[in-house]
């Protein structure tokens, strides 16, 4: 498609070259329009049913008008934006309910190891990778999956120590919750044959002793790896604002990192962000439950200075420290500053600290059950039922903290037994402090028993499903897990008929992309990469699957006012797309290409 440029408010746009057609309509006296969309399949996600409108008119970062051509064209004026698509489909843009935006961008300057068919092709990947590591930095790697090598296992310390025997090594999984590390970076981290096991997690030991083998899983993974060193400068720059646009590219207009404090760098970076304002599109934060505290008072802090140096009013300065909780004073450039036309405060140049997460079990190989493995995951024996990687008092306490707040808890599980673990601190929540408007996300929810489903709708409860794992991982559940559980994952039918809200979501780095429409794709069809069809019956339609990363994602979030639906008054956060995802095969909803993406009216992506 032609572009033209036409100044419009200080700014330089790219337009399409039908914005300027010589014979669009004659402008109306007195017209407020910013820009005119019309010409394609324009579907608002309002309601049950599909429902589209003839055009859309944006003002001031708002959908101001939807409705008929006719209509929308009385609000034009000589300098309106007049967008057509041209057979294309505009969709309110896509919300990202759990993904690791933050932790995705540091990933970007690792090694990929996404489909390394061995451990000999992993290593050499990670060779290739040393010349490009900075000094001082660790060579990482992420992406492999152990099942899936030749040799069915993770690497070994020795032969990690063949990529670098003085520099610290270490590879992670796309799970991002087992990996292994080499002799220097164990040196560098104190660890040794005396280093006990952390609670919820482990070292694997060499055969007969207790030196460390090299792989490392859950918590013990996540401990090493919040030591990395910190990005600072430039690369805090590119790991914030190139994850951003990436999820940009995928038609999000709100991406969110559910685990700040991985690294222990994390929140210098989102700080370093905000103070930049680098971010093009929304980032909901989710705290990992070690840095919850830090996190929140961090926000605060932002937020005060925020508040102090928005308005010399001193009800509104009130009205803005209130959305954040603290009434602390503080000072910040009014330059770094950005108003945003739904005069949500509680987001601070485009980033909101909005919820806490908790780790509960595992990934496939790990996940926490009531009833054993099926089929035990390698390097297992005996009746294994995965790993539960907190206390009961540590979520009943953070229950007792956040129910009552405006901070959601996240939590992520895959077994039924961390489903039941959720459900028993809610309860123990309720009774002390009644029902709360909390949404609690139970992040991938992938196993729930009928009774629990039942139970979790009464609290409130938002499964947010990964919905492409299926495609990935299915067959892998199904052998470890058994068909009576496999075919049962990911309910979504189940939850859809019972008018009990989910969303789909890609976990990014854990899917390798932060791809919307592939998860659309898999909630329709549930078929694996082998072509198998798991939980035939929990499949969705195309309309409900969209939903999922539209409307049913806004709630979820708790932004259901300003997002999720195209629809007068909500922000004009939009993404067009080269084809209707109801009116296409629906096993070529993955394949369908991503125009464009519009944040508050704006064009933050646009496919050349």
């Amino acid at each position: 498609m032609k572009y033209s440029v036409l100044a419009f408010l200080g700014l330089s746009l790219l337009l399409p070259a039908a914005a300027l057609a010589a014979d669009a309509p004659a402008e109306a006296a007195g017209g407020t329009a910013d820009a005119i969309y019309f010409g394609g399949d324009i579907l608002t996600m309002a309601g049950k049913t599909p429902s589209y409108v003839e055009a859309l008119v944006v003002e001031d970062g708002r959908i101001a008008f939807t409705g008929s051509l006719d209509a929308a064209m009385t609000r034009k004026s000589a300098d309106t934006r007049l967008i057509d698509l041209n057979g294309r489909t505009l969709l309110p843009g896509f919300i990202d309910t759990h993904g690791h935006m933050v932790y995705f961008g540091k990933n970007m300057i690792d090694a990929d190891l996404f489909g390394t068919p061995d451990i000999a092709g992993l290593i050499s990947r990670m060779k290739a990778h040393v010349d490009k590591t900075p000094d001082g930095a660790w060579i990482v790697g992420f992406g492999y999956l152990a099942r899936s090598l030749k040799e069915g296992r993770h690497p070994t310390v020795e032969e990690l120590d063949q990529v670098s025997a003085d520099r610290p090594v270490m590879v992670v999984d796309s799970s991002g919750h087992l990996g292994a590390g080499n002799s220097a970076l164990f040196k560098l981290l104190g660890l040794s044959a005396a280093t006990p096991d952390p609670e919820g997690g482990n070292f694997m030991r060499k055969a007969g002793s207790s030196e460390l083998a090299g792989p490392m899983e859950e918590t013990a993974l996540f401990a090493v790896r919040a030591k990395r060193p910190p990005f600072t400068g430039a690369l805090a720059d590119r790991a914030a604002a190139g994850a951003a646009e990436l999820w940009a590219s995928y038609g999000q207009t709100t991406a969110m990192e559910c685990g700040l404090g991985l690294g222990d760098d994390d929140i210098d970076i989102v700080k370093n962000a905000i103070d930049k304002n680098l971010l093009k599109i929304d980032l909901y934060i989710c705290a990992k439950d070690t840095v919850a505290n830090k996190a929140i008072e961090a926000g605060r802090a932002v937020a005060s200075e925020y508040a102090s140096a928005h308005t010399d009013d001193a009800a509104a300065r009130q009205d803005l420290i209130a959305a954040e909780g603290t009434a602390a004073p503080g000072d910040t450039a009014r330059k770094l500053l950005q108003l945003r036309p739904d005069l949500d405060k509680r987001y601070i140049n485009r980033v909101r600290l909005g919820g806490v997460k908790f780790w509960l079990d595992g990934s496939t190989d790990t996940a926490w059950f009531t009833q054993p493995y099926s089929n035990n995951p390698p390097g297992k024996t005996g009746s294994f039922s995965g790993f539960q990687q907190i206390p009961d008092a540590v979520l009943d306490e953070a229950f007792d903290q956040f129910w009552t707040s405006g901070i959601q808890i996240n939590m992520h599980m895959n077994g039924d037994a961390a489903v039941e673990q959720t459900l028993r601190a809610i309860e123990k929540a309720v009774a002390k402090h009644g029902m709360r408007d909390h949404r609690p996300v139970f992040v991938h929810g992938t196993y729930m028993r009928p009774d629990q489903i039942e139970r979790a709708q009464t609290y409130g409860a938002i499964p947010s499903y990964l919905t492409s794992s299926i495609v990935s991982g299915g067959a892998g559940a199904m052998f470890l897990w058994g068909g009576e559980r496999g075919n049962r994952v990911m309910a979504a039918n189940t939850l859809e008929s019972k008018g009990m809200t989910f969303t789909f979501s890609h976990d990014a780095p854990v899917s390798p992309k932060p791809w919307i429409l592939p998860l659309v794709d898999a909630g329709v069809n549930r078929t694996t990469a082998q072509g198998q069809v798991i939980g035939a019956k929990e499949r969705v339609s195309p309309y409900v699957a969209l939903k999922a990363v539209t409307a049913y994602a806004a709630f979820q979030i708790k932004e259901e006012n300003t997002k999720g639906t195209l629809e007068e008054g909500k922000l004009a956060d939009m993404v067009i797309l080269e084809q209707n995802p109801l009116k296409v095969d629906p096993q070529t909803i993955k394949d369908i290409k991503v125009l464009e993406t519009i944040k508050e009216g704006t064009t933050v992506f646009e496919r050349e």
